[in-house]
């Protein structure tokens, strides 16, 4: 039992938990940023182009409400407007992935003088190079 407290305190202090707590609330923050956009701005013009139709308010209707039972349908417009959440939230994803990918490469080439070189990685590439050197010189004496 000791071993998985220790296990477990290592985890959450080590940053693995907050982490992704953190990741979390940005997260269900983001949420409500892309539900806002497309609600009160995306969704708008659409419904103009469709002759004022709400869209979330669109559904095909199986069963008639009646006295006796409750109506029931299929909410396609709903469906609409969270698969355009989803495309908005996948692109600003991927925007974001992509120009992070894009500034940790600059980061790592060692070449780029733009951006400053972390040191773990100009000594291994300092290393990559003296070894290519030895190598070649290697492979002069043997011939």
């Amino acid at each position: 039992m000791r071993n998985f407290y220790q296990e477990f305190k290592n985890f959450a202090i080590k940053g693995n938990m907050i982490d992704m707590a953190i990741g979390i609330i940005i997260g269900t923050a983001f949420n409500n940023v892309i539900n806002t956009l497309v609600k009160k701005v995306i969704m708008p013009p659409l419904s103009m182009l469709t002759d004022d139709v709400n869209l979330s308010n669109r559904k095909y209707i199986l069963r008639e409400a009646s006295e006796d039972l409750e109506e029931v349908a299929i909410g396609y417009g709903e469906m609409f407007e969270v698969l355009i959440d989803f495309l908005i939230i996948a692109l600003t994803i991927f925007i974001v992935v992509r120009g992070i990918n894009r500034f940790k490469s600059r980061a790592e080439d060692p070449e780029d003088q733009a951006v400053e070189t972390p040191k773990n990685i100009e000594l291994l590439s300092n290393l990559e190079r003296l070894m290519k050197e030895q190598n070649d010189l290697l492979r002069e004496s043997k011939k």
